[in-house]
Formats: structure tokens, sequence, C-alpha cells
């Protein structure tokens, strides 16, 4: 694996002083930020495990073991997951072997974007599950605050953090959506770039897990199905709890993820379009289609506990 603090330059990237200057402003931040979080950069989840026997497709061999992982241990109806049970599993085992196969895996092979989104999106929400199991997490991620830049796979020979995957690769290297991270996640003339998406799929939001309940139910997404899943992922969030219209009080209350990811959607309006689009119909959208922008917005208090059954 690379050294986390040499990089080689993408093909095609901006050069010259400048550039150099952003890049090195970018490290250092990302830098100081893990050394405050006492994240360790050479370690990751699947450095020392073995991979399965023959190889072969990994992206095919993720998918079908994350299949596994959710007939094994998922709950369908209220999105929690039993930690205890998939841990002491043959299933969660079989999981750990193919993440060592990601290793050598080229992420360029994935050459369509609904590939892309299926492999990266089911990549998150596995690496959340095995670093719940593996950072032996009781009570919720925030027992350990560098949680989703510690929780991290080698990919091709490249270090990818949750937020690496999240930020960089699913929302084309926009910036973290806390105020304390005034950078994007990639700097300048890192070779993740090349695998970025160019475009926002706002969809996404609905099917990211973070392992909290608060978060959307979980998922397997498949890339032959990709949007048709999405666009149920987005509805049963939305309608579930995501966003909820209070017509008398002249309200929408809404989950935090919309606040967090707002300019994602374009702001406020952006924000009511997604969810008037993804809302079941009814006297909540119309009276969403009827005021517009002209809403109280609420946000609801996230709920961290961990999404354990």
């Amino acid at each position: 694996m690379l050294g986390p603090e040499i990089q080689p330059v993408a093909p095609g990237a901006e050069r010259g002083p400048v550039a150099r200057g952003k890049s090195l402003v970018n490290r250092a931040f990302h830098r100081t930020a893990d050394l405050i979080l006492r994240v360790d950069r050479s370690q990751t989840l699947n450095r020392d495990r073995s991979p399965m026997a023959g190889g072969g497709d990994i992206a095919a061999e993720l998918y079908g073991a994350v299949q596994m992982m959710k007939a094994e241990a998922f709950d369908p109806s209220g999105g929690g997951v039993d930690y205890r049970r998939l841990c002491e599993s043959e299933t969660y085992q079989q999981y750990r072997a193919c993440t060592a196969g990601l290793i050598n895996f080229d992420p360029a092979t994935l050459s369509s974007n609904e590939q892309r989104l299926a492999f990266w999106i089911n990549l998150y929400n596995a690496l959340i599950i095995d670093a719940v199991i593996a950072f032996d997490l009781k009570g919720s991620i925030r027992e350990d605050l560098g949680f989703f830049r510690r929780a991290a796979y080698v990919i091709g020979g490249q270090r990818y953090s949750a937020d690496d995957i999240e930020h960089g690769i699913l929302r084309g290297n926009r910036r973290h959506f806390h105020p304390m991270i005034p950078f994007p996640q990639f700097a300048p003339g890192d070779v993740r770039l090349a695998y970025s998406l160019p475009k926002v799929d706002l969809r996404l939001h609905s099917a990211l897990v973070c392992a909290s309940r608060s978060c959307p139910p979980i998922a397997v997404y498949a890339a032959g199905r990709i949007h048709q899943q999405l666009d149920v992922a987005a509805a049963n969030f939305v309608n579930n709890g995501g966003a909820v219209v209070d017509v008398p009080a002249g309200r929408l209350n809404l989950s935090p993820i919309f606040r967090w990811y707002r300019r994602d959607f374009g702001g406020t309006p952006g924000v009511i379009d997604f969810v008037e689009s993804h809302l079941d119909d009814g006297p909540g959208r119309e009276f969403l289609r009827a005021r517009g922008s002209r809403l109280n917005l609420v946000y609801q208090t996230y709920d961290w506990s961990l999404n354990g059954l």
C-alpha cells in the first residue's frame, strides 16, 4: 500500500504552484485532523485478512457477500443489524475474506455509473458494519470520534476511509458537511479523484447507512436495478420519518440529513422539491405543492444510538 503522505499525481490533474499550494494545505489539514482524532492512517480493516480461494470478480463477490449478510442479520422492516449474530457467523468470515481481495482491485474496472454507484454504496454500508464489529462498539458510533476516518479498507493499493468513500467518491469530492472541515476530502492531484463521481445522486442520502437508528434502512444494491432501488430507498426514507408534513401547523419536519447536505440539494428549495417528488400522494404532498417555499422547516433530533437488534 502507498504511504498516507505520498500520493502520485492523478493523470490530467491541475498542476503548478497554486495547485501544489492547495494540495499541501488540504493534506496538512486532514493530517492534523487525523492526529487530533488519533487516527492511524497505516491501519485498515482488510490489511491482514486472507483472501478467498481462487479469487474472481471482486465487485460480484462483494455483492454476494453483502447479500448473505443481509439474509443472516439484517432486519428488513426496521433496518437494524444483529451485530452479535453476524460477528459469530460464517457469513461474516466470508465477507472478511472478500475484503482482502479489494487490496488488488482496480476501481477503474467499474465501467458504468450504475456499477460505480452500486459498488461504492454497498461497500460503504458493509464497511460501517465491519467497523462497528471490529471496534467493538456497543451503544453508538460516537463512542469513537474518529470512526468515519478510522473505518477504512485498502482498495487497489490506496487507503479509503468511510469519509473518503462518501465525500470523496460518491459526493464528487465535495467538502464534508461539518463546518469545521473546510476542505474537500481529496487534495488536488490525489489519484483517488479518478474514481470520484462527477455528479451527486441525491438519492444516495437515502441509501448510505451510518449504523445509527435515525439512518435510512439498509439495503443491497445491484447495478442492473440501481435506479429503481434508489427510487425505492428515497421513497422509503421520505415516507417513514425522514419528512413529516404537519399540515395544521404549516410545518415540514425533516431529518437532519436534509440540513447537513442541503447544498447537495441546491438549498432549501431543492430539499422541498426532493421531498415532494418522493412523498406518497395525499394531503401532505398537495400541501407542499401549494405552499412551496412558504413553509416552516423544523429539523428533528438525530438518534445516534447503534442500529443493533
